[in-house]
Protein backbone atom coordinates (compact mmCIF):
# COMPACT_ATOMS: atom_id res chain seq x y z
CA UNK A 1 0.00 0.00 0.00
CA UNK A 2 3.02 2.09 0.78
CA UNK A 3 4.47 1.87 -2.56
CA UNK A 4 1.62 2.32 -4.26
CA UNK A 5 0.84 5.67 -2.91
CA UNK A 6 4.65 6.50 -3.68
CA UNK A 7 3.93 5.57 -6.92
CA UNK A 8 0.76 7.86 -7.19
CA UNK A 9 2.51 11.00 -5.80
CA UNK A 10 5.53 10.14 -7.93
CA UNK A 11 3.41 9.83 -11.06
CA UNK A 12 1.48 13.28 -9.86
CA UNK A 13 4.30 15.11 -10.16
CA UNK A 14 5.89 14.10 -13.15
CA UNK A 15 2.57 14.98 -15.08
CA UNK A 16 2.58 18.18 -13.26
CA UNK A 17 6.36 19.16 -13.73
CA UNK A 18 5.76 17.72 -17.82
CA UNK A 19 2.73 20.18 -18.27
CA UNK A 20 4.53 22.94 -16.47
CA UNK A 21 7.80 22.34 -18.46
CA UNK A 22 5.93 21.25 -22.15
CA UNK A 23 3.76 24.45 -21.18
CA UNK A 24 6.51 26.82 -21.05
CA UNK A 25 8.36 25.29 -24.02
CA UNK A 26 5.26 25.70 -26.51
CA UNK A 27 4.76 29.08 -24.32
CA UNK A 28 7.98 30.64 -25.55
CA UNK A 29 7.40 28.97 -29.14
CA UNK A 30 4.65 30.37 -29.67
CA UNK A 31 5.05 33.71 -28.51
CA UNK A 32 8.39 33.69 -30.66
CA UNK A 33 5.93 32.72 -33.45
CA UNK A 34 3.05 35.21 -32.96
CA UNK A 35 5.84 37.92 -32.46
CA UNK A 36 6.75 36.96 -36.30
CA UNK A 37 3.33 36.22 -37.07
CA UNK A 38 2.31 39.38 -36.23
CA UNK A 39 4.82 41.53 -38.01
CA UNK A 40 4.32 39.51 -41.15
CA UNK A 41 0.83 40.23 -40.66
CA UNK A 42 1.45 44.44 -40.48
CA UNK A 43 3.68 43.51 -43.35
CA UNK A 44 0.88 41.60 -45.82
CA UNK A 45 -1.70 44.52 -44.95
CA UNK A 46 0.73 47.50 -46.10
CA UNK A 47 2.22 45.47 -49.24
CA UNK A 48 -2.12 44.17 -50.17
CA UNK A 49 -4.37 46.52 -48.68
CA UNK A 50 -7.18 45.28 -46.39
CA UNK A 51 -9.43 44.14 -49.72
CA UNK A 52 -6.30 41.74 -50.32
CA UNK A 53 -5.90 41.15 -47.52
CA UNK A 54 -10.08 39.89 -47.25
CA UNK A 55 -9.26 37.91 -49.89
CA UNK A 56 -5.88 36.15 -48.22
CA UNK A 57 -8.06 35.35 -45.71
CA UNK A 58 -11.09 33.96 -47.50
CA UNK A 59 -8.55 30.93 -48.36
CA UNK A 60 -8.57 29.60 -44.71
CA UNK A 61 -11.90 28.17 -44.23
CA UNK A 62 -11.20 25.87 -46.73
CA UNK A 63 -8.09 25.13 -45.18
CA UNK A 64 -9.45 24.43 -41.93
CA UNK A 65 -12.20 22.23 -43.15
CA UNK A 66 -9.44 19.81 -45.11
CA UNK A 67 -7.30 19.92 -42.09
CA UNK A 68 -10.38 19.01 -40.18
CA UNK A 69 -10.60 15.80 -42.13
CA UNK A 70 -7.06 14.66 -42.85
CA UNK A 71 -5.44 15.80 -39.03
CA UNK A 72 -7.30 16.39 -36.35
CA UNK A 73 -9.73 13.72 -35.53
CA UNK A 74 -5.93 11.61 -36.45
CA UNK A 75 -3.57 13.85 -34.08
CA UNK A 76 -5.86 13.68 -31.16
CA UNK A 77 -5.86 9.94 -31.35
CA UNK A 78 -2.54 9.25 -31.71
CA UNK A 79 -1.86 11.75 -28.70
CA UNK A 80 -4.97 10.34 -26.55
CA UNK A 81 -3.54 6.28 -27.75
CA UNK A 82 0.63 7.06 -26.96
CA UNK A 83 -0.40 9.05 -23.29
CA UNK A 84 -2.34 6.11 -22.65
CA UNK A 85 0.61 3.63 -23.41
CA UNK A 86 2.71 5.26 -21.56
CA UNK A 87 0.67 5.22 -18.82
CA UNK A 88 0.67 1.62 -18.91
CA UNK A 89 4.52 1.82 -18.93
CA UNK A 90 3.87 0.03 -22.89
CA UNK A 91 6.28 1.44 -25.24
CA UNK A 92 6.00 -1.61 -27.77
CA UNK A 93 2.80 0.06 -29.35
CA UNK A 94 3.82 3.25 -29.37
CA UNK A 95 6.04 3.31 -32.48
CA UNK A 96 2.95 1.43 -34.47
CA UNK A 97 0.22 4.01 -33.39
CA UNK A 98 2.52 6.74 -35.00
CA UNK A 99 3.28 4.83 -38.17
CA UNK A 100 -0.70 3.55 -39.04
CA UNK A 101 -1.87 7.24 -37.92
CA UNK A 102 1.06 8.88 -40.28
CA UNK A 103 -0.32 6.26 -43.25
CA UNK A 104 -4.10 7.04 -42.36
CA UNK A 105 -3.24 10.85 -42.47
CA UNK A 106 -1.17 11.44 -45.42
CA UNK A 107 -3.59 9.05 -47.48
CA UNK A 108 -6.49 11.25 -46.89
CA UNK A 109 -4.82 14.18 -47.25
CA UNK A 110 -3.58 13.40 -50.78
CA UNK A 111 -6.86 12.78 -51.95
CA UNK A 112 -7.90 16.19 -50.60
CA UNK A 113 -5.23 17.82 -52.73
CA UNK A 114 -6.18 15.88 -55.84
CA UNK A 115 -9.63 17.32 -55.45
CA UNK A 116 -8.98 20.78 -54.90
CA UNK A 117 -6.37 21.11 -57.24
CA UNK A 118 -8.97 19.96 -59.78
CA UNK A 119 -12.22 21.50 -58.48
CA UNK A 120 -11.09 25.01 -57.37
CA UNK A 121 -12.09 27.40 -59.54
CA UNK A 122 -15.63 25.85 -57.82
CA UNK A 123 -15.08 26.33 -54.56
CA UNK A 124 -13.60 29.51 -55.25
CA UNK A 125 -16.81 30.99 -56.98
CA UNK A 126 -19.52 29.19 -55.16
CA UNK A 127 -18.25 28.62 -51.76
CA UNK A 128 -15.94 31.46 -51.24
CA UNK A 129 -17.77 33.71 -53.08
CA UNK A 130 -14.94 35.33 -54.44
CA UNK A 131 -13.23 34.10 -57.90
CA UNK A 132 -9.89 35.64 -57.57
CA UNK A 133 -9.47 33.51 -55.02
CA UNK A 134 -9.04 30.10 -57.05
CA UNK A 135 -5.44 30.12 -58.10
CA UNK A 136 -4.55 31.11 -54.30
CA UNK A 137 -6.29 27.74 -53.64
CA UNK A 138 -4.37 25.62 -56.13
CA UNK A 139 -1.38 26.55 -54.48
CA UNK A 140 -2.76 25.72 -50.88
CA UNK A 141 -4.10 22.35 -52.59
CA UNK A 142 -0.29 21.01 -52.31
CA UNK A 143 0.71 21.44 -48.87
CA UNK A 144 -2.12 19.43 -47.38
CA UNK A 145 0.08 16.28 -47.29
CA UNK A 146 3.37 17.61 -45.51
CA UNK A 147 0.65 18.97 -43.04
CA UNK A 148 -0.47 15.40 -42.44
CA UNK A 149 2.69 14.42 -41.73
CA UNK A 150 3.11 17.28 -39.52
CA UNK A 151 0.02 16.95 -37.27
CA UNK A 152 0.69 13.17 -36.89
CA UNK A 153 3.94 13.83 -35.22
CA UNK A 154 3.13 16.27 -33.32
CA UNK A 155 0.44 13.80 -31.88
CA UNK A 156 3.13 11.36 -31.09
CA UNK A 157 5.13 14.08 -29.53
CA UNK A 158 2.15 15.51 -27.27
CA UNK A 159 1.90 12.37 -26.07
CA UNK A 160 5.11 11.63 -24.80
CA UNK A 161 4.24 15.02 -23.20
CA UNK A 162 7.71 16.17 -25.08
CA UNK A 163 6.93 19.46 -26.43
CA UNK A 164 10.18 20.27 -27.96
CA UNK A 165 9.95 19.31 -31.66
CA UNK A 166 6.44 20.50 -31.61
CA UNK A 167 7.63 23.98 -30.39
CA UNK A 168 10.45 24.12 -33.27
CA UNK A 169 8.58 22.95 -35.55
CA UNK A 170 6.06 25.74 -35.42
CA UNK A 171 9.31 28.09 -35.53
CA UNK A 172 10.33 26.74 -38.52
CA UNK A 173 7.18 27.13 -40.96
CA UNK A 174 6.94 30.37 -39.73
CA UNK A 175 10.12 31.58 -40.30
CA UNK A 176 10.55 30.09 -43.47
CA UNK A 177 7.00 31.07 -44.27
CA UNK A 178 8.25 34.56 -43.63
CA UNK A 179 11.57 34.64 -45.48
CA UNK A 180 9.60 33.33 -48.33
CA UNK A 181 6.88 36.15 -48.50
CA UNK A 182 9.30 38.71 -48.50
CA UNK A 183 11.97 38.00 -50.97
CA UNK A 184 9.10 36.73 -52.94
CA UNK A 185 7.09 40.11 -52.38
CA UNK A 186 10.60 42.48 -53.33
CA UNK A 187 11.57 40.16 -56.27
CA UNK A 188 9.01 39.43 -58.46
CA UNK A 189 5.40 41.23 -56.79
CA UNK A 190 6.58 44.11 -59.23
CA UNK A 191 3.82 46.29 -56.83
CA UNK A 192 1.33 43.60 -58.31
CA UNK A 193 -1.33 42.61 -55.13
CA UNK A 194 -2.62 39.64 -56.82
CA UNK A 195 0.81 38.02 -57.42
CA UNK A 196 2.09 39.20 -53.71
CA UNK A 197 -1.48 37.59 -52.84
CA UNK A 198 -0.22 34.20 -54.32
CA UNK A 199 3.34 34.25 -52.73
CA UNK A 200 1.62 34.92 -49.93
CA UNK A 201 -0.07 31.20 -50.01
CA UNK A 202 2.95 30.28 -51.35
CA UNK A 203 5.15 31.42 -48.45
CA UNK A 204 2.85 29.27 -46.43
CA UNK A 205 3.08 25.90 -48.48
CA UNK A 206 6.95 26.10 -48.48
CA UNK A 207 7.22 26.63 -44.50
CA UNK A 208 4.76 23.81 -44.04
CA UNK A 209 7.02 21.71 -46.30
CA UNK A 210 10.04 22.54 -44.45
CA UNK A 211 8.59 22.06 -41.02
CA UNK A 212 7.30 18.27 -41.88
CA UNK A 213 10.89 17.57 -43.02
CA UNK A 214 12.31 18.85 -39.61
CA UNK A 215 9.72 16.78 -38.19
CA UNK A 216 10.26 13.41 -39.71
CA UNK A 217 14.23 14.01 -39.66
CA UNK A 218 13.54 14.25 -35.88
CA UNK A 219 12.49 11.52 -35.13
CA UNK A 220 15.62 9.81 -35.87
CA UNK A 221 17.50 11.78 -33.56
CA UNK A 222 15.38 12.00 -30.35
CA UNK A 223 15.08 9.51 -27.62
CA UNK A 224 12.25 7.00 -28.04
CA UNK A 225 9.94 5.87 -25.71
CA UNK A 226 11.62 3.33 -23.93
CA UNK A 227 14.19 5.02 -22.90
CA UNK A 228 11.63 7.81 -21.30
CA UNK A 229 10.39 5.28 -19.20
CA UNK A 230 11.55 2.88 -16.47
CA UNK A 231 9.84 -0.79 -17.22
CA UNK A 232 9.26 -2.86 -13.89
CA UNK A 233 7.83 -5.77 -12.90
CA UNK A 234 4.31 -4.92 -13.34
CA UNK A 235 4.73 -3.39 -16.38
CA UNK A 236 1.82 -4.42 -18.74
CA UNK A 237 4.10 -4.18 -22.06
CA UNK A 238 1.84 -6.22 -24.63
CA UNK A 239 2.23 -5.70 -27.79
CA UNK A 240 -1.33 -5.13 -29.62
CA UNK A 241 -2.15 -5.99 -33.47
CA UNK A 242 -2.03 -3.39 -36.15
CA UNK A 243 -5.36 -3.73 -37.09
CA UNK A 244 -6.75 -3.20 -33.72
CA UNK A 245 -4.55 0.10 -33.69
CA UNK A 246 -5.74 1.15 -36.94
CA UNK A 247 -9.26 0.26 -35.90
CA UNK A 248 -8.90 2.08 -31.85
CA UNK A 249 -7.73 5.33 -34.47
CA UNK A 250 -10.82 5.07 -36.66
CA UNK A 251 -12.95 4.90 -34.30
CA UNK A 252 -11.35 7.68 -31.76
CA UNK A 253 -10.77 10.28 -34.34
CA UNK A 254 -13.95 9.99 -36.71
CA UNK A 255 -16.24 11.23 -34.23
CA UNK A 256 -14.02 14.07 -33.68
CA UNK A 257 -13.37 14.08 -37.22
CA UNK A 258 -16.58 14.60 -37.82
CA UNK A 259 -17.86 16.93 -34.98
CA UNK A 260 -14.93 19.53 -35.75
CA UNK A 261 -15.74 19.43 -39.55
CA UNK A 262 -19.41 19.85 -38.75
CA UNK A 263 -18.36 23.03 -36.85
CA UNK A 264 -15.59 23.87 -39.59
CA UNK A 265 -17.73 24.28 -42.13
CA UNK A 266 -20.46 26.39 -39.82
CA UNK A 267 -17.40 28.74 -38.96
CA UNK A 268 -16.29 28.92 -43.05
CA UNK A 269 -20.21 29.82 -43.97
CA UNK A 270 -19.72 32.15 -40.76
CA UNK A 271 -16.43 34.23 -42.54
CA UNK A 272 -18.15 33.76 -46.05
CA UNK A 273 -21.43 35.10 -44.90
CA UNK A 274 -19.79 38.55 -43.18
CA UNK A 275 -18.76 40.42 -46.75
CA UNK A 276 -21.96 39.31 -48.16
CA UNK A 277 -24.38 40.61 -45.68
CA UNK A 278 -22.15 43.67 -45.37
CA UNK A 279 -22.75 43.66 -48.91
CA UNK A 280 -26.76 43.66 -47.92
CA UNK A 281 -26.07 46.76 -45.60
CA UNK A 282 -25.03 49.19 -48.29
CA UNK A 283 -21.25 48.09 -49.07
CA UNK A 284 -19.40 47.96 -52.52
CA UNK A 285 -17.59 44.91 -52.78
CA UNK A 286 -14.23 46.44 -52.06
CA UNK A 287 -15.45 47.73 -48.82
CA UNK A 288 -16.96 44.76 -47.53
CA UNK A 289 -13.90 42.90 -48.27
CA UNK A 290 -11.50 45.46 -46.51
CA UNK A 291 -13.87 45.67 -43.36
CA UNK A 292 -13.45 42.02 -43.02
CA UNK A 293 -9.60 42.14 -43.79
CA UNK A 294 -9.53 44.82 -41.09
CA UNK A 295 -11.15 43.08 -38.98
CA UNK A 296 -10.30 39.50 -39.48
CA UNK A 297 -6.35 40.56 -40.57
CA UNK A 298 -5.96 43.35 -38.45
CA UNK A 299 -7.65 43.63 -35.20
CA UNK A 300 -8.31 39.56 -34.20
CA UNK A 301 -4.39 38.85 -34.37
CA UNK A 302 -3.84 41.34 -31.41
CA UNK A 303 -6.75 39.70 -29.87
CA UNK A 304 -5.46 36.08 -30.61
CA UNK A 305 -1.74 36.82 -29.50
CA UNK A 306 -2.31 35.84 -25.95
CA UNK A 307 -3.30 32.19 -26.99
CA UNK A 308 0.38 31.58 -27.55
CA UNK A 309 0.02 30.51 -23.44
CA UNK A 310 -3.54 29.07 -23.68
CA UNK A 311 -3.40 26.76 -26.44
CA UNK A 312 0.38 25.55 -25.48
CA UNK A 313 -1.56 24.61 -22.08
CA UNK A 314 -4.45 23.01 -23.83
CA UNK A 315 -2.57 21.06 -26.14
CA UNK A 316 -0.25 19.25 -22.82
CA UNK A 317 -3.49 19.11 -20.90
CA UNK A 318 -5.13 16.63 -23.42
CA UNK A 319 -2.85 14.12 -22.80
CA UNK A 320 -2.18 14.63 -19.15
CA UNK A 321 -6.29 14.35 -18.38
CA UNK A 322 -6.33 11.12 -21.01
CA UNK A 323 -3.17 9.70 -18.28
CA UNK A 324 -4.75 10.34 -14.98
CA UNK A 325 -8.36 9.18 -16.17
CA UNK A 326 -6.73 5.77 -17.71
CA UNK A 327 -4.62 5.65 -14.41
CA UNK A 328 -7.92 7.00 -12.45
CA UNK A 329 -6.00 9.60 -10.68
CA UNK A 330 -9.22 11.99 -9.84
CA UNK A 331 -7.21 14.57 -7.79
CA UNK A 332 -4.79 14.84 -10.78
CA UNK A 333 -7.89 15.47 -12.92
CA UNK A 334 -8.99 18.09 -10.23
CA UNK A 335 -6.02 19.86 -9.68
CA UNK A 336 -4.54 20.77 -13.13
CA UNK A 337 -8.19 21.68 -14.22
CA UNK A 338 -8.52 24.02 -11.54
CA UNK A 339 -4.91 25.65 -12.14
CA UNK A 340 -5.65 25.62 -16.02
CA UNK A 341 -9.02 27.64 -15.71
CA UNK A 342 -7.58 30.09 -13.25
CA UNK A 343 -4.22 31.01 -14.99
CA UNK A 344 -7.08 31.25 -18.79
CA UNK A 345 -9.19 33.08 -16.57
CA UNK A 346 -6.01 35.51 -15.22
CA UNK A 347 -4.61 36.18 -18.78
CA UNK A 348 -7.87 36.85 -20.16
CA UNK A 349 -8.50 39.40 -17.46
CA UNK A 350 -4.81 41.08 -18.14
CA UNK A 351 -5.66 41.36 -22.18
CA UNK A 352 -8.99 42.55 -21.35
CA UNK A 353 -7.45 45.65 -19.46
CA UNK A 354 -4.42 45.93 -22.30
CA UNK A 355 -6.92 46.13 -25.05
CA UNK A 356 -9.50 48.39 -23.13
CA UNK A 357 -6.52 51.03 -22.19
CA UNK A 358 -4.67 50.66 -25.75
CA UNK A 359 -6.89 49.32 -28.18
CA UNK A 360 -7.41 52.26 -30.03
CA UNK A 361 -3.14 53.53 -29.89
CA UNK A 362 -2.36 49.93 -30.88
CA UNK A 363 -4.95 50.57 -34.56
CA UNK A 364 -3.53 53.79 -35.31
CA UNK A 365 0.22 53.03 -34.79
CA UNK A 366 0.54 49.51 -35.63
CA UNK A 367 -1.90 49.59 -38.68
CA UNK A 368 -2.35 53.04 -38.98
CA UNK A 369 -6.24 52.45 -39.07
CA UNK A 370 -8.30 53.66 -36.73
CA UNK A 371 -10.89 51.13 -37.77
CA UNK A 372 -9.11 48.43 -36.42
CA UNK A 373 -8.37 49.87 -33.04
CA UNK A 374 -12.21 50.26 -32.34
CA UNK A 375 -12.55 46.95 -33.23
CA UNK A 376 -10.25 46.20 -30.75
CA UNK A 377 -11.83 48.26 -27.69
CA UNK A 378 -14.68 46.08 -28.41
CA UNK A 379 -13.49 42.52 -28.70
CA UNK A 380 -11.73 43.62 -25.33
CA UNK A 381 -14.62 42.08 -23.29
CA UNK A 382 -14.61 38.67 -25.51
CA UNK A 383 -10.76 37.84 -24.39
CA UNK A 384 -11.46 35.98 -21.28
CA UNK A 385 -14.38 33.87 -22.72
CA UNK A 386 -11.93 32.85 -25.82
CA UNK A 387 -9.08 31.60 -23.61
CA UNK A 388 -11.46 30.18 -21.10
CA UNK A 389 -13.18 27.73 -23.66
CA UNK A 390 -9.81 26.76 -25.25
CA UNK A 391 -9.31 24.96 -21.69
CA UNK A 392 -12.46 24.15 -21.17
CA UNK A 393 -12.50 22.11 -24.80
CA UNK A 394 -9.51 20.75 -23.86
CA UNK A 395 -10.24 19.33 -20.38
CA UNK A 396 -14.10 17.66 -22.38
CA UNK A 397 -12.04 16.20 -24.87
CA UNK A 398 -9.37 14.69 -22.92
CA UNK A 399 -11.95 13.01 -21.19
CA UNK A 400 -12.72 11.50 -24.00
CA UNK A 401 -16.19 13.77 -24.19
CA UNK A 402 -15.57 15.10 -27.72
CA UNK A 403 -19.67 15.02 -28.20
CA UNK A 404 -20.10 17.72 -25.42
CA UNK A 405 -17.34 20.16 -26.61
CA UNK A 406 -19.38 19.26 -30.40
CA UNK A 407 -22.44 20.16 -29.38
CA UNK A 408 -21.85 23.24 -27.30
CA UNK A 409 -19.78 24.76 -30.11
CA UNK A 410 -22.28 23.94 -32.63
CA UNK A 411 -25.12 25.43 -31.14
CA UNK A 412 -22.96 28.68 -30.10
CA UNK A 413 -21.69 28.82 -33.74
CA UNK A 414 -25.43 28.40 -35.42
CA UNK A 415 -26.80 30.96 -33.25
CA UNK A 416 -23.92 33.11 -34.13
CA UNK A 417 -24.50 32.92 -37.79
CA UNK A 418 -28.42 33.44 -37.19
CA UNK A 419 -27.50 36.39 -35.56
CA UNK A 420 -25.02 37.91 -38.48
CA UNK A 421 -27.98 36.95 -41.03
CA UNK A 422 -30.39 38.85 -39.03
CA UNK A 423 -28.25 42.07 -37.93
CA UNK A 424 -25.39 42.80 -40.46
CA UNK A 425 -27.59 43.83 -43.22
CA UNK A 426 -28.81 45.93 -40.61
CA UNK A 427 -26.05 47.01 -38.23
CA UNK A 428 -23.38 46.47 -40.13
CA UNK A 429 -20.17 44.91 -38.74
CA UNK A 430 -21.68 45.79 -35.19
CA UNK A 431 -24.19 42.94 -35.83
CA UNK A 432 -21.05 40.64 -36.50
CA UNK A 433 -19.53 41.93 -32.86
CA UNK A 434 -22.56 41.12 -31.24
CA UNK A 435 -23.13 37.86 -32.63
CA UNK A 436 -19.35 36.85 -31.76
CA UNK A 437 -19.83 38.09 -27.86
CA UNK A 438 -23.32 36.30 -27.72
CA UNK A 439 -21.82 32.72 -29.47
CA UNK A 440 -19.08 32.80 -27.32
CA UNK A 441 -20.87 33.36 -24.36
CA UNK A 442 -23.17 30.42 -25.02
CA UNK A 443 -20.50 28.10 -25.62
CA UNK A 444 -18.55 29.27 -22.28
CA UNK A 445 -21.32 28.53 -20.53
CA UNK A 446 -22.13 25.16 -21.66
CA UNK A 447 -18.73 23.85 -21.15
CA UNK A 448 -18.50 25.46 -17.82
CA UNK A 449 -21.67 23.29 -17.34
CA UNK A 450 -20.33 20.14 -17.66
CA UNK A 451 -17.23 20.67 -16.31
CA UNK A 452 -19.03 21.53 -13.23
CA UNK A 453 -21.24 18.34 -13.15
CA UNK A 454 -18.76 16.33 -13.36
CA UNK A 455 -15.04 16.89 -12.06
CA UNK A 456 -14.53 18.19 -8.89
CA UNK A 457 -11.95 20.65 -8.45
CA UNK A 458 -11.52 24.20 -6.25
CA UNK A 459 -12.45 27.61 -8.07
CA UNK A 460 -11.38 30.69 -5.92
CA UNK A 461 -13.35 33.45 -7.31
CA UNK A 462 -11.59 36.05 -5.08
CA UNK A 463 -8.61 35.21 -6.23
CA UNK A 464 -9.35 34.63 -9.99
CA UNK A 465 -11.77 36.74 -10.76
CA UNK A 466 -12.33 39.58 -7.92
CA UNK A 467 -8.96 40.78 -6.91
CA UNK A 468 -7.85 40.35 -9.96
CA UNK A 469 -9.84 42.78 -12.04
CA UNK A 470 -9.45 45.47 -9.18
CA UNK A 471 -5.98 45.50 -9.78
CA UNK A 472 -6.02 45.56 -13.72
CA UNK A 473 -8.84 48.56 -13.54
CA UNK A 474 -6.43 50.37 -10.55
CA UNK A 475 -2.93 49.69 -12.65
CA UNK A 476 -4.66 50.29 -15.98
CA UNK A 477 -5.79 53.74 -14.42
CA UNK A 478 -2.60 54.78 -13.18
CA UNK A 479 -0.49 53.53 -16.13
CA UNK A 480 -2.56 55.12 -18.88
CA UNK A 481 -2.84 58.63 -16.87
CA UNK A 482 1.39 58.20 -17.28
CA UNK A 483 1.30 57.31 -20.95
CA UNK A 484 -0.67 60.03 -21.72
CA UNK A 485 1.32 62.48 -19.65
CA UNK A 486 4.47 61.03 -21.41
CA UNK A 487 3.18 60.03 -24.72
CA UNK A 488 3.23 64.41 -25.64
CA UNK A 489 6.68 64.79 -24.32
CA UNK A 490 8.47 62.00 -25.43
CA UNK A 491 11.04 61.39 -27.89
CA UNK A 492 10.59 57.79 -28.28
CA UNK A 493 9.35 56.32 -31.63
CA UNK A 494 5.38 55.83 -31.07
CA UNK A 495 5.06 52.38 -31.67
CA UNK A 496 8.02 51.06 -29.43
CA UNK A 497 6.67 53.68 -26.89
CA UNK A 498 3.02 52.50 -27.17
CA UNK A 499 4.45 48.70 -26.98
CA UNK A 500 6.45 48.95 -23.77
CA UNK A 501 3.67 50.38 -22.15
CA UNK A 502 1.55 47.54 -22.99
CA UNK A 503 4.18 45.57 -21.73
CA UNK A 504 4.57 47.37 -18.23
CA UNK A 505 0.95 47.04 -17.48
CA UNK A 506 0.96 42.96 -17.81
CA UNK A 507 4.63 42.89 -15.66
CA UNK A 508 2.66 45.09 -13.18
CA UNK A 509 -0.50 43.37 -13.04
CA UNK A 510 1.53 40.33 -12.45
CA UNK A 511 3.74 41.43 -9.83
CA UNK A 512 1.02 42.89 -7.66
CA UNK A 513 -1.21 39.54 -8.95
CA UNK A 514 1.77 37.77 -7.05
CA UNK A 515 1.64 39.92 -4.09
CA UNK A 516 -1.12 39.62 -3.24
CA UNK A 517 -1.40 35.99 -3.78
CA UNK A 518 -3.76 35.77 -6.65
CA UNK A 519 -0.48 33.35 -7.99
CA UNK A 520 1.76 31.21 -6.13
CA UNK A 521 3.70 28.98 -6.33
CA UNK A 522 1.02 26.32 -4.63
CA UNK A 523 -0.54 26.53 -7.67
CA UNK A 524 1.92 23.76 -8.98
CA UNK A 525 2.51 21.63 -6.33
Amino acid sequence: MKLRTQTANTIKHIGQRNILLGTIILTLAGFITRVIGFFYKIFLSKVMGSEWLGIYQLIFPVYGIAFTIYATGIQTSISRLVAAEMGKRNHKNVGKILRLGLLLSVTIAAILTLLLYKFSDIVAYRFLLEPRSASSLRILAVVFPFCAVTSSINGYYYGLKKAGVPASTQLVEQVIRVIVVYIAAYTMGNGNHLVTCEMAVLGLVIGEIASSLYNFFSLFITKSPKDLISLGPNSSAIPVRRRKIIKEIIISSIPLSTNRLLINILHSIEAVLIPAMLRRFGLSTKEALSTYGTLVGMSMPFIMFPTALINALAVLLLPTISEAQAMENEYLIGKTSSVSIKYSLLIGIISTGVFLLFGNNLGICIFNNQEAGRYLVILAWICPLIYLTTTLGSIINGLGKTNITFINSILGTFVKIIIIIILVPKTGIKGYLSALLIGQLIITFMDSFYIIRIIRFKFDAVNTLLKPGIIVAMAGFLIKSIYEYFKKITQIHQTVFLLSFCLLFCVVCIIIFAITNSVSKSDFK
